[in-house]
């Protein structure tokens, strides 16, 4: 039988418990709002019901490459639009020329000096004539339904705008364009639809959103000329578009059931000029809204989203700091232990991703890495540069996106198809059964 008069419990360290309290802290209300995003957008179910109107695709396409646009263009058309407007550069000659050659009446390529995606943008819906507008990025198709499916929110005639589910087009055909897919996901799983179901997504992403015609046409003139410390805005107009229709009185919500897929880059380089250029577009975009007053007309949820993403590097800096000067031990284990605990975080909040692809778990170590990337000397630097404006990915010497060409596509169809040599011959493969 056990001596009970020997047991005795740890010693209780009043100091050691004051230290850690900041951290606890923190942790319950980080993950408490995690846990509440996700049971919001969990509850989220798309809108159904029968409504129809007239839609006009509106494309700005500057130097795309002529083979991804036509692909896209060919997707879109069979889904029966009223009309597709695509805003051409005027040096997209060749892409110009076979759109035409197509003969179809519905599709309306126009060539224009673009000054910005914004002015191609303002372009191309002015020139609309349908009820709704569908504004698609150049490299972005749609999975069957999501025409018919964008539309059905607006049967609520306070409805502005309509997010999509969206993903990375061939996410498997590059390591990061499959981490950018696991963290597209997570938006689209675990963010949007919470916001949606308020009412008030923070941003109707620009790869394909849905407005209302006669919610946009009188804040038009806002989304061309906007201007942030003194300087024009090149990017973030889907940020900017998505805050003018909140303002205005409308609300934006999330359509799970349209579904669009877009060109990601596949290099470690262009991945990065595309965060850094979306985390500034996040700066201006939402201290604006902060500045208006914007952000403090909209639904909880929307509110603590946008905080936290201003405040990223700040918390996401503190949690590890105080981690490692204050809580870890300077030892093998010690890094073992801080490992574990990031990993495990990241995989627990990665949960709905690796649901649906599980073989990705290998990643993520490689995407708990790319989230403190982004989240610390990315964000970092891109809060300190926020009115440095340019797109980086595209240019006017080059075709298409960098990495987001269609050789980009060839290269890993290429890297996987063996060659002639490689494949044994009829008899060499009976030989060895």
């Amino acid at each position: 039988m056990p001596d009970f008069a020997d047991f005795t419990l740890p010693a209780f360290d009043l100091a050691e418990w004051r230290a850690a309290f900041p951290l606890a802290v923190a942790g319950i209300i980080v993950w408490s709002l995690w846990i509440y995003r996700c049971v919001l957008s969990a509850r989220a179910r798309p809108i159904e019901n029968d409504f129809t109107t007239t839609t006009s695709v509106v494309v700005p396409s500057y130097h795309e490459d002529p083979d991804i646009l036509m692909r896209c263009v060919a997707n879109w058309r069979a889904q029966s639009p009223t009309e597709i407007i695509i805003v051409l550069d005027v040096a997209d000659t060749e892409a110009f020329a076979r759109l035409e050659a197509i003969g179809d009446p519905s599709i309306r390529p126009v060539l224009f000096q673009h000054a910005g995606k914004r002015s191609a943008l303002g372009v191309g819906i002015r020139m609309a004539t349908s009820e709704v507008l569908v504004l698609v990025d150049s490299d972005t198709q749609w999975e069957p339904g999501l025409l018919l499916a964008v539309q059905r929110p607006f049967l609520d005639p306070e409805v502005g705008g309509v997010s999509t589910q969206q993903n990375v087009y061939e996410a498997r055909s590059s390591v990061w364009r499959r981490i950018a897919n696991w963290m597209v996901n997570l938006r689209y799983h675990n963010y949007v639809p919470a916001m949606g179901r308020a009412g008030a997504v923070a941003c109707v992403s620009g790869r394909t959103a849905a407005y209302r015609r006669s919610a946009v046409l009188p804040v038009l003139e806002n989304l061309e000329n906007e201007f942030f410390l003194g300087r024009r805005c090149i990017a973030g107009d889907d940020g900017r578009l998505t805050w003018l229709v909140l303002a205005s009185g409308f609300t934006t919500v999330h359509q799970s059931s349209a579904k669009a897929l877009s060109m990601f880059p596949d290099s470690f380089r262009a991945f990065v000029k595309q965060r850094v250029r979306w985390s500034r577009n996040s700066y201006r975009c939402y201290l604006t809204a902060v500045y208006k007053g914007w952000l403090w007309r909209t639904p909880f949820v929307t509110k603590v989203t946008v905080l936290q993403i201003l405040f990223t590097p700040v918390t996401m800096g503190v949690t590890i700091g105080y981690l490692v000067f204050s809580r870890l031990e300077l030892t093998t284990h010690g890094a073992l232990l801080a490992g574990a605990w990031l990993l495990a975080g990241r995989g627990i909040r990665g949960f709905s991703h690796l649901y649906r692809n599980p073989q990705d778990i290998v990643l993520l170590p490689l995407l708990t890495l790319v989230v403190i990337l982004v989240a610390l000397p990315i964000k970092l630097y891109a809060f300190l540069t926020m009115n440095k404006q340019g797109w980086l990915t595209r240019s006017e010497t080059t075709v298409g996106g960098e990495g987001q060409d269609q050789a980009s596509l060839e290269r890993r169809r290429a890297r996987s198809t063996p060659s002639p040599a490689a494949e044994p011959t009829m008899s060499a493969a009976g030989a060895t059964r």
